[in-house]
């Protein structure tokens, strides 16, 4: 760094400034050290902090590597991509360090994650940037005449603002014949110089003398400060006055009241007169600090306090007293009085603490570092001893750090944020002094969330039921878990677990909200086909990483007269509830015409059938079984007894809004032999009938199997295009314990049929398109929903 010109008559001389930035390792608390010359520029490099300490460049950003001050504008600042530490603003070692003879920046640097924490010394030198100059250009001495050779006068110390080897080393006075200089050196205070007399003086030679006395300092080249000295000769005042002390020195507690006297100097003169008189006054040379803290009565030699002391600032004070006569020309002794202060307890610990997480994850391990905590006290010995604790009952701890008077925030216990998510920590910090300071500071310890409690089921397991023939799309039940953990690792979603078994194909139907649990039916439920079925939901967070349960859910279908009773003798050829029955009119009364049969596919009171005889030609001759539907004869048929006779008998279900159906029984009342013939008839169109039926079945299985083929065809093509314009579904029903053993349900477009027939085996097929033996239904279903009758 180049050198600063202060003096114009040297501007030819400069001082070859650089940085110096040597690396000084210190292995007491791990520190780096470097110097630097004072009046550096901005961005000046001190060190490579990062090299120096072994520190990884890739990761001191993201450990937000920095400088920890509690200054507003401080002087370096670190660099946290490559941990190199510059100047950040010139520094003026005079402000900085004031008069101290080493000016040491001590500098703490922070790393997180984890917290680590080095400091850094950075050693201010000094530069002859300041010249000795004095308090006043021109100073007057008056000397008698009659001093001897050897008297000696203090002069006013020059100021040199430098310290070390650029403060004032050497005084200089100008060539005389009378005098010559001496230089006291008073250690903090500088040195002193002293006019001594080396010969007599004679006022009629020379009324005054004009000196002039240079200061110079220790640069290269050195700059220096003048002051004219004009010494007027007085006549004769030949004693000087006499303190009664060789040594005073005095004990003062720091914060003495303003007045309190310290001690009293006392000095005699044998002169008489003013000659002999004395008064006290303190030194020219003192520093200005000390004549704001003391005054000194010049009648009585008494000094006493004028402002507060403060021990922490300085220890102990070197006061130099003069005591002059009041001669023409006064004479004067010095003498230094020494005041030692003593401490008193008057300083309050001070608590700094840097938090560098403002939340701590409940799942750290015991003597995870929370926050670091410095206390300091400004007294001494124990007045300055300081013990740290933590009031409450808290699972953290205080633990003492390497470096003296710093303490680690650590975890003593587990946390647990699901039991308590915020900590206030009261610090407190109390000295040894009697009585004792103390002093608190508080801080607050948020825990943070850990995804560690899995989705809890507010009801295991889960019980619905269900009416059958819901509206498919619509929410039919919701299931509800709640998780103790916050924010995204609360966040539930649901989802049904499906797998291929045949148990669970039924999940397939069903949908469930992901946000809100509500499931929905995508099909409608048949009782009939499906009393119950159970299935899984898996409820799972959103943490990281996720976690999840599942409950059980068991679903109960609830029956619904939904289903008419259908028909099943008798039976047309064209589909409808029609037949005719012959009888002799000779049977007796109570013979059995026929059975109405009939089925309904809903169970309990849904699919109790009974009959009734709505319209009958003469209710005076047949009588209908209401639970069984046999037709019997109620008397004998007379010759006045019409031919044939209608009955229209109904059928209907126990249901609340109950269903029925109707069917036409035509009863023919014929001869005795017109019924064996019309027997005999039957029996040969049973034989044609049979062999009809034999045709029939092989030219069925013939188109049962193109079918088939096609229906695979249609399928693929369907699943293909992904096309829902054709569906044709086969519910194969529960068996009836009536006269007809089985029926078979299917739809085509827009209707609804029954076959019946003898018993069909599970695996029977249906043709569709082939309504012999059918029953032809009215809809009053959806177009394209399917039901189990």
């Amino acid at each position: 760094m180049e050198q600063r010109k202060r003096d114009p008559r040297r501007a030819g001389g400069c001082l070859a400034g650089c940085v110096v930035a040597v690396l000084l390792w210190s292995v007491a608390s791990a520190q780096v050290r470097y110097s630097i010359s004072e009046e550096v520029h901005e961005g000046t490099v001190v060190g490579n902090v990062a090299k120096d300490l072994g520190l990884d460049k890739s990761t001191l950003k993201d450990r937000r590597y920095r400088i920890v001050s509690s200054n507003a504008d401080p002087l370096f600042h670190v660099n946290e991509n490559d941990g190199i530490l510059y100047v950040r603003r010139k520094i003026d070692r005079e402000e900085v360090c004031a008069q101290s003879s080493t000016c040491l920046i001590n500098l703490k640097t922070v790393l997180e994650n984890p917290l680590e924490v080095h400091y850094v010394g950075v050693e201010v030198l000094d530069i002859n940037d300041h010249s000795p100059s004095f308090p006043e250009k021109e100073t007057t001495l008056e000397i008698s005449e009659s001093v001897l050779p050897g008297a000696r006068f203090q002069l006013k110390a020059s100021r040199d603002r430098d310290s070390g080897h650029f403060s004032v080393q050497q005084y200089k006075l100008s060539q005389n014949d009378h005098f010559r200089l001496e230089v006291k050196d008073k250690g903090e205070d500088g040195k002193i110089p002293i006019l001594v007399v080396k010969k007599s003086l004679d006022r009629e030679t020379a009324a005054s003398h004009l000196l002039l006395l240079t200061a110079v300092d220790g640069g290269k080249p050195p700059k220096s400060g003048d002051m004219n000295i004009i010494v007027n000769v007085l006549d004769v005042n030949d004693n000087v006055p006499v303190f009664s002390k060789d040594v005073y020195s005095v004990m003062l507690d720091e914060n003495a009241p303003v007045g309190t006297t310290v001690i009293q100097v006392n000095a005699t003169d044998f002169d008489e007169g003013p000659n002999g008189e004395v008064v006290y006054s303190f030194s020219k040379s003192l520093n200005q600090n000390i004549l704001n803290l003391f005054d000194i009565n010049p009648l009585t030699g008494e000094i006493n306090v004028k402002n507060l002391i403060d021990y922490e600032e300085k220890d102990k004070f070197e006061i130099e007293i003069q005591a002059s006569d009041k001669g023409l020309a006064p004479l004067t002794t010095e003498k230094s009085v020494i005041i030692k202060i003593v401490d008193v307890n008057d300083n309050a610990p001070e608590i700094e603490v840097t938090s560098f997480s403002s939340s701590i994850p409940e799942d750290s391990r015991p003597g995870t570092t929370v926050a670091l905590i410095s206390v300091n006290d400004l007294d001494s010995g124990l007045n300055g001893k300081v013990i740290c604790s933590i009031s409450e009952d808290v699972p953290f701890a205080l633990s003492p750090s390497l470096q003296d008077k710093m303490y680690s925030l650590i975890t003593k216990s587990p946390l647990d944020r699901e039991k308590q998510s915020h900590f206030d920590l009261t610090i407190i910090a109390k000295d040894a002094g009697q009585p004792p300071l103390s002093s608190e500071k508080t801080i607050s310890v948020v825990v943070s969330d850990v995804n560690d409690n899995s989705p809890e089921f507010s009801v295991s397991p889960y019980t619905f039921y269900v009416t059958e023939a819901n509206e498919p799309g619509t929410s039919v039940f919701s299931v509800k878990a709640f998780d103790r953990d916050e924010n995204e690792n609360a966040h539930i979603s649901y989802h049904i677990l499906r797998d291929t078994s045949t148990d669970n194909k039924l999940t397939s139907f069903l949908n469930i909200n992901s946000d809100n649990g509500d499931i929905m039916a995508l099909k409608s439920f048949d009782f009939e086909t499906m009393k119950t079925f159970q299935f899984h939901v898996v409820a799972t967070d959103s943490g990281t990483p996720s976690l999840s349960s599942n409950v059980t859910v068991n679903v109960f279908i609830l029956d619904q007269n939904d289903n008419a009773p259908v028909i099943l003798y008798p039976v047309s050829s064209n589909g409808s509830a029609e037949g005719v029955e012959e009888i002799p009119r000779n049977v007796n009364a109570g013979h059995l015409v026929t059975k109405v049969r009939a089925y309904d596919a809903d169970i309990g009171y849904n699919g109790w059938l009974l009959f009734s005889l709505q319209e009958v030609t003469d209710h005076s001759l047949f009588t209908l079984d209401r639970y069984t539907g046999q037709i019997r004869t109620l008397r004998l048929f007379t010759e006045t007894d019409e031919a044939e006779h209608k009955l229209l008998i109904l059928v209907k279900d126990n249901g609340n809004v109950s269903l029925s159906a109707t069917a036409t029984v035509i009863v023919k009342l014929v001869e005795p032999k017109e019924a064996f013939a019309a027997s005999d008839v039957k029996s040969a169109a049973k034989v044609d009938e049979e062999d009809n039926v034999t045709f029939y079945l092989m030219i069925t299985l013939g188109s049962v199997s193109v079918l088939f083929i096609i229906s695979i065809i249609v399928l693929i093509a369907m699943q293909c295009s992904k096309t829902t314009d054709y569906t044709s579904k086969y519910l194969q029903d529960t068996n009836y314990d009536g006269t007809l053993c089985h029926s078979i349900q299917y739809r085509s477009g827009d209707k609804r049929y029954m076959l019946v027939g003898p018993r069909m085996s599970i695996g029977s097929t249906i043709v569709p398109g082939s309504h012999a033996n059918t029953l032809v239904l009215p809809d009053r279903r959806q177009a394209g929903e399917v039901r189990h009758i």
